[in-house]
Order: structure tokens, then C-alpha cells, then sequence
């Protein structure tokens, strides 16, 4: 078989960030990094979980709605995928993952999606350690850009 993009990047020099993982046609796929790869601290199944629930309430509740494909976590633990169409430009996606991770910051009240019958897992949630990796991972994008968006070396 053929090895898969993602597995091609050295995750022993991935740092934390926002970058471009494939284009694939119209759909770009972003790697929302929170955690350096293989340092023993990794999402919690709670955090990650949180982090889905509000992450992609905002992005499919925002102006560019239309454009969100899909907001999920990696299985590694170390992060997001966050796919759009190509009508977004790598600004606005900065832009949109910033917004998401102040709502997060911010959430108060009743977890979106997070009854028994809407959720496979309700009960799993970890609503203060979703808000501190949202937090972090502001400062981490906050002078990000376009440019910053390639995978270094």
C-alpha cells in the first residue's frame, strides 16, 4: 500500500500550530497541532471530546458554514483535523479556528449535542481541560498566517 501524506511528516519536529496537510481537489485539509507529537502529554479523551462538541458547533453555526466540511480529532491525541473547501482562503481558516477556540474559552451553560440521545459518549467530557488547550492553543496561533502553514523540516 501506499503510504498515507500525514505518515510522511517528521512528527519528531512538528511543533504546535496550524498547517496544510493535503489539497485534495476543492477540500483542504488542515492539521490543527495542540500537542508536540510523542512528548507523553496528549489530549484527553475528555478535552478531545469537548473540544469536538464546541469546536464544531462553532465552525458549522459561523458565516463560513457552508465551507466546513468536517472538525475531528486525530486519534493520536495530539490535535484536529479541520477540512474545508478551497472557497476559504488559509486566512479565513486561521481566522475561523481562532474564533472557535475563544468560544471554547469562553463556553458556559448546556454542552451542545451533549444529551444521551445526541451523543454515543455524553458523559465524557472535559470541559476545563478543553478550555485550557483552547486557551494555549490561541497564543500559539495568534500571529499565525499563511505563510506559517507548511510543515517545516
Amino acid at each position: 500500500m501506499k503510504r498515507i501524506a500525514s505518515f510522511s511528516v517528521n512528527h519528531d519536529h512538528l511543533e504546535k500550530g496550524m498547517y496544510v496537510s493535503r489539497i485534495d481537489g476543492d477540500v483542504i485539509t488542515y492539521d490543527i497541532r495542540m500537542k508536540k507529537p510523542n512528548q507523553g502529554d496528549y489530549l484527553t479523551t475528555g478535552a478531545a471530546h469537548t473540544i469536538e462538541h464546541l469546536f464544531a458547533t462553532y465552525a458549522r453555526n459561523s458565516s463560513l458554514s457552508d465551507q466546513v466540511i468536517y472538525v475531528g480529532p486525530m486519534g493520536c491525541r495530539t490535535g484536529f483535523y479541520f477540512l474545508t473547501r478551497d472557497t476559504m482562503s488559509k486566512q479565513q481558516a486561521i481566522d475561523l479556528v481562532k474564533e472557535s477556540m475563544q468560544y471554547i474559552v469562553d463556553f458556559e451553560g448546556e454542552m451542545p449535542g451533549g444529551k444521551r440521545q445526541e451523543c454515543g459518549n455524553y458523559l465524557d467530557h472535559d470541559i476545563p481541560g478543553a478550555k485550557q488547550t483552547a486557551a494555549d492553543m490561541l497564543q500559539v496561533l495568534s500571529q499565525w498566517t499563511p505563510e506559517d502553514m507548511n510543515y517545516k523540516d
